[in-house]
């Protein structure tokens, strides 16, 4: 089920907490059925993926501990688990008020995992747009299942952060794990993602900055000094960004992920901006 990867449907929050409404009780119960739908729908997947690759996932050095490649979980409770967490990530968004367009999020993110996991996950660049509309999905699933409307810079920093995050795994990939793992890497070069990550960075940096300056799209327009932490919190994003860049590119080959779980400097950094965020938002 990976439940460390839970922490990607925190992206669920990011909508309602920028917008300042997280905790008002209708926003904060659609939140909260949200991140659990997307739970029990990501771990299904998982399981029905590591199904899919369980020849492949033993011959890795670390996926081969996955319960299915070491044998731990039979293939047959591995299916009967995936359907019951698909069956209860389905229903729980009947709990949302008016989750059509909720359950339109959900079905997308089910059509580009299974289309990833089954068909498309050697196909570049396409496969880079996949995962990270994974992350896309998440962010903006959050606003949507509340009904709370985005700005467009928004959006355009959750797509290519996203898109960033991607393309930063992909490099530290191919520089830790090499091409025997994973298809698709022979495909990249690293001149390659190492211009994709810097296209990627400048879009992220460039949007925030935007977001968080003009104050129509925050919200903040009308207190003056709410304004100032939210302009402040371009430093911690702009320092993080360019953390996990050399990370991704060290001969180490570290994943942003890697970099946001481990890394004590990226965490402060994310503490920071949080703390600016929520102190600009709800202060």
């Amino acid at each position: 089920m990976r439940i460390p990867q839970w922490i990607k449907n925190g992206l669920l929050v990011v909508a309602p907490g920028a917008s300042g409404t997280l905790f008002h009780r209708s926003v904060l119960a659609n939140t909260v059925v949200a991140f659990l739908a997307f739970c029990c729908l990501s771990s299904s997947v998982y399981l029905l993926n590591d199904l899919r690759d369980v020849a492949s996932d033993r011959q890795h050095p670390t996926k081969r501990f996955r319960a299915i490649a070491a044998g731990d979980l039979s293939p047959a409770r591995a299916i009967a688990a995936a359907a019951v967490l698909a069956v209860a990530g389905l229903l729980l968004p009947l709990l949302i008020h008016r989750p059509g367009g909720f359950y339109f999020i959900l079905g997308l993110y089910l059509v580009e995992t299974l289309s990833y996991n089954f068909w498309l996950k050697n196909a570049v660049i396409i496969e880079l747009g996949l995962v990270a509309s994974g992350f896309f999905l998440r962010s903006y699933g959050g606003a949507v299942a509340s009904h709370i409307p985005v700005s467009t810079w928004f959006l355009i920093v959750v797509t290519f952060g996203a898109l960033f995050l991607v393309v930063g795994k992909r490099s530290a990939e191919l520089r830790h794990v090499g091409t025997a793992n994973r298809a698709v890497l022979k495909e990249y070069t690293t001149d390659f993602l190492h211009s994709a990550l810097t296209l990627t960075a400048t879009v992220v940096v460039t949007a925030y900055c935007l977001w968080a300056i003009d104050t129509s799209s925050t919200g903040l327009s009308s207190v003056k000094h709410e304004v100032i932490p939210v302009r402040l919190s371009m430093v911690p994003v702009v320092l993080a960004i360019l953390f996990i860049m050399r990370g991704a590119e060290s001969s180490d080959g570290e994943s942003p992920e890697d970099l946001l779980l481990k890394n004590r400097t990226v965490q402060v950094l994310a503490v920071i901006w949080l703390g600016l965020i929520v102190g600009g938002t709800y202060a």
